[in-house]
């Protein structure tokens, strides 16, 4: 099973609304990021993200947060790539300070998604163990 794991700060810059808050599209760029290597160490290839078939927005995010972004494929098709993600916050700014941070004894998780990938099947440059 191929898995993919990104964490990253979220900047000020990635803030889109009042009080530092960050939009939910930001969340599927992350997952779009861990798509990409999952398809490359499954592939080779980057392969293109299709559609999602789910989202989940469940928490919100913040300028200063840190965000935990895994992904996992859980079907190979001839082409197709059936992929499910999942964001948790693992570090929370904390409000009224312009530096402190708290690390979360439990994450929180601020976004679920399932979708679809492929690669072609002419750039598919390893044979996948999963086809079908």
């Amino acid at each position: 099973m191929y898995e993919s794991k990104i964490r990253l700060r979220i900047s000020v810059g990635d803030a889109h609304y009042g009080g530092g808050l960050v939009d939910g599209a930001h969340n599927l760029k992350l997952f779009g990021d861990v798509a990409t290597e999952l398809l490359i160490y499954s592939d080779g290839d980057e392969g293109l993200f299709v559609a999602y078939d789910n989202i989940e927005f469940l928490a919100p995010v913040k300028a200063g947060d840190y965000i935990e972004a895994t992904g996992v494929i859980t079907h190979f098709g001839n082409t197709s790539r059936k992929m499910r993600f999942e964001a948790k916050k693992v570090i929370s700014a904390l409000p009224g300070s312009d530096s402190a941070a708290e690390i979360l004894s439990e994450p929180v998780v601020v976004c679920r998604a399932t979708g679809t990938c492929m690669v072609p099947k002419h750039k598919q440059r390893f044979e996948s163990p999963h086809s079908s």
